[in-house]
């Protein structure tokens, strides 16, 4: 008997699989937006092995004039053999091997509104745009108007890892909290409360039945006074008459103290694809959430006041998206004209060309830059 592998079969047809990224990184007016989708997927590659025909019988050739599977012939040149019919032809379903074909997109994909965010709003400006993942995981909040006051506001960026769901909770929940506690504490300890508010959300979100975690920064403008404060490494950086002057530290394993306060706690930091992470896992040593790292990666932020003064122009908030390809000065710089002696301020065109450069020049990662223009609060 002669077996026919026959690689079209439903048998041996690969099914396709879609590849998707675990744990990684590389996660509005009381605002929260809602967007309709636009994701376009792409099938993925994959090879098919055929066997290997095997050579033919003693007595047998091979006819493949037909283009199709291989069918046994007998060979007359042998009389001692005796004569067999030639067994009826298989009738087989033939399996797409299309590289074009396209694949369903997973229902969490086709729910996802964030694939590119556009906000012009009142003395901010926001942009978010997706990498190369399968879901956009930064987020951000604005409140214009802060605790009902008209000078007030809160702004926020948020960058989800493992997951968005730390970023939407921060999102949705850190300005309530901090809100709450410098009620509680009143002005005069105002860093504190920014601290109990951060503390609180991550205990909060801790009880929640999600992964990941979310990296922070945030602003709260309050009588002429900004106060900025980040976990993580989301950074904001100050124009001052044009020259660029960060006004947050990030948080990554790297940094000295950040690597003896873990090691101090029994941990230690090691590189893995030439990234310092925290038990070689996680990139960055402080956010909300990372539940199975908490012991190492604390969601207690950085945070200084500033008096806010004639010559601050405008601050830039962004996650790593940009950062990690665009430096303090160079943002500033491209995002100037936009902002500042412009008849017609475009602050939101000024975030958008901030994330091309940053993609232009290899980033993968979701970004997300907002632009607050600190004249409007003064």
């Amino acid at each position: 008997m002669i077996t026919v592998a026959i690689p079209n079969s439903p048998v041996f047809s690969p099914s396709p699989r879609v590849s998707s990224s675990v744990y990684c990184k590389s996660s509005p007016e009381s605002l929260s937006l809602t967007h309709s989708p636009s994701i376009s997927f792409s099938s993925p590659s994959f090879k098919c092995r055929y066997q290997k025909p095997l050579p033919p019988a003693s007595g047998f050739v091979r006819d493949s004039s037909e283009g199709g599977p291989t069918q046994p012939t007998f060979c007359s040149s042998s009389p001692t053999l005796s004569k067999r019919k030639r067994p009826a032809k298989l009738a087989i379903p033939v399996a797409s091997l299309s590289f074009s074909d396209r694949i369903t997109p997973p229902l969490e994909a086709v729910e996802d509104g964030w694939e590119e965010v556009e906000v012009d709003g009142d003395g901010y400006s926001v942009y978010c745009k997706k990498g190369k993942r399968d879901a956009m995981e930064d987020r951000f909040k604005a409140v214009v108007e802060f605790n009902g006051q008209h000078n007030q506001a809160f702004f926020g960026v948020f960058d989800g890892h493992g997951g968005s769901k730390a970023a939407e909770f921060a999102a949705e929940n850190l300005d309530k909290n901090i809100l709450n506690e410098v009620e509680k504490m009143g002005e005069t300890e105002i860093i504190e409360a920014i601290k109990q508010g951060y503390m609180n959300t991550d205990s909060q979100f801790l009880k929640q039945d999600h992964r990941g975690g979310s990296c922070c920064v945030t602003a709260i403008i309050r009588d002429s006074n900004l106060v900025v404060s980040n976990a993580g490494d989301c950074r904001a950086v100050l124009s001052s008459r044009g020259f660029a002057t960060p006004l947050t530290s990030d948080h990554r394993p790297s940094r000295p103290d950040e690597k003896l306060r873990i090691e101090s706690l029994g941990g230690y930091v090691d590189c893995n694809h030439g990234v310092p992470r925290v038990l070689g896992s996680l990139a960055v040593s402080r956010g909300i959430g990372d539940r199975s790292l908490k012991q190492w990666i604390t969601a207690e932020p950085e945070s200084e006041i500033f008096k806010i003064v004639p010559e601050f122009e405008f601050l830039i908030m962004a996650s790593d998206g940009l950062w990690d390809k665009v430096s303090n000065q160079e943002a500033v710089d491209l995002a100037r004209p936009f902002c500042v002696s412009n008849d017609k301020l475009e602050r939101v065109l000024a975030c958008k060309k901030l994330v091309e450069l940053s993609a232009s020049r290899g980033s993968i990662d979701d970004a997300s830059v907002m632009i607050v223009d600190l004249g409007r609060f003064c």
